[in-house]
């Protein structure tokens, strides 16, 4: 069978979903990447996938023109490929895969959203003033026949069906797109004291929580504590919410975080860490570098908030919980974990042992391939005829 993979960006199918589509591949089925040009795409022909790029699609556009082209070119593309199932990642692409395999006949259609993004964890005007286009369009799309939907997190799936988005029976949780635990390995304890080491691994943007992590930077060295802070991430152009590099390297220059821009190894980089800090604010579903560092064992700080609440969900058991928009509570998180050392490693066990029993990226994909079967019959009863011969 074939299936086409499509996301907004090169970056979010190689990282996120180059697993599956490889799973899928081994068991002889024809894998397509469809996204806009990026840096990412070309690596996909050393993996033996093919990689479509849907020049006409800007993520950040809303020019109806320039967004017709795209659902237009979609279009067009799944008429070439007549693909058995569409998988579409984020609520864009949801959207608008749902309208054009419509078009084009495509007879299953997964569509995964993870986290509600911009449009919904924004109070600025603009997000309010599309909101209920979207919703519109989320309606009238997301929960069509021969249509599954699957969310990160049980908060999100109440609120679709709250919302009457989608019908409860199309929606499944699957919680997160799952980590590689054969390489997302526990930290090395070291014997020497050195100064506590935090980091904070995600897109540059506002709602992550980066203003609240930098200035709990700025409130601990006031305080005369010695902590590395350190962020891995690059920031978004296409969010409106973006850090801007220069506002990124103005905190370099004024010595509060080392800023490794993207990171390529991060198990690497984790495992030299002892914290990681993500005082989201966004409406997260659930946050890849909160599970990696939960499988290298480090301490987690977020929120109670949805999706964050996924990894760590009882405050002082498996990581700490901070207020949102509070850098004062974060301070007190990482000043805690600074002078309790023992706390700091139990939480990262914990973290571990949570990782492996729930966001093991293994388990993931099977519960991926089970929705797939879902929808398609003919592959599941192919599939059990293999497995009893």
């Amino acid at each position: 069978m074939k299936f086409v993979f499509y996301a907004n960006t090169d970056w979010y199918l190689y990282n996120f979903r180059l697993s599956t589509a490889l799973r899928l591949k081994s068991e002889g089925h024809d894998v397509v990447m469809l996204s806009p040009p990026g840096e990412y795409g070309e690596r996909f022909e050393s993996h033996g996938l093919r990689w479509i790029q849907l020049a006409s699609m800007d993520r950040a556009s809303l020019n109806p023109l320039r967004e017709a082209a795209t659902i237009r070119d979609l279009t067009r593309v799944l008429k070439h490929e007549r693909p058995d199932l569409l998988h579409n990642f984020t609520v864009k692409c949801a959207i608008y895969g749902a309208i054009a395999a419509r078009a084009a006949g495509v007879p299953a259609v997964v569509n995964a959203v993870a986290g509600m993004g911009y449009v919904f964890s924004s109070e600025r005007m603009l997000a309010r003033s599309l909101r209920p286009i979207v919703k519109l369009l989320m309606r009238g799309t997301l929960g069509g026949k021969g249509t599954r939907l699957i969310l990160q997190n049980p908060d999100d799936a109440d609120a679709f069906v709250r919302a009457r988005l989608v019908p409860q029976q199309q929606i499944r949780v699957i919680r997160s797109s799952g980590v590689n635990l054969e390489r997302f390995l526990p930290v090395d304890p070291y014997a020497e004291a050195r100064p506590l080491r935090v980091l904070l691994a995600a897109r540059l943007l506002w709602e992550k929580g980066i203003g609240e992590y930098i200035e709990s930077a700025r409130l601990l060295r006031a305080q005369g504590r010695t902590i590395e802070f350190v962020i891995a991430g690059s920031p978004d152009p296409g969010n409106p919410r973006s850090v801007s590099r220069e506002q990124a390297e103005s905190w370099v220059a004024e010595g509060l975080v080392d800023w490794r821009g993207h990171v390529e190894d991060m198990p690497a980089l984790m495992r030299s860490m002892d914290v990681i800090a993500l005082p989201s604010y966004y409406r997260e579903g659930v946050p890849k570098s909160l599970i990696e560092a939960a499988a290298c064992g480090l301490a987690v700080i977020t929120t109670n908030l949805p999706g964050c609440r996924e990894v760590v969900s009882e405050h002082g058991v498996d990581g700490l919980h901070v207020e949102p928009r509070c850098a004062r509570s974060l301070a007190e998180c990482i000043a805690q974990l600074d002078d309790d050392r023992l706390l700091m490693r139990r939480l990262g066990e914990c973290a571990r042992a949570k990782a492996m029993e729930h966001f093991d990226e293994q388990m993931v994909i099977r519960r991926t391939i089970e929705v797939y079967d879902e929808l398609l019959p003919a592959r599941a009863g192919r599939r059990g005829h293999a497995a009893a011969a």
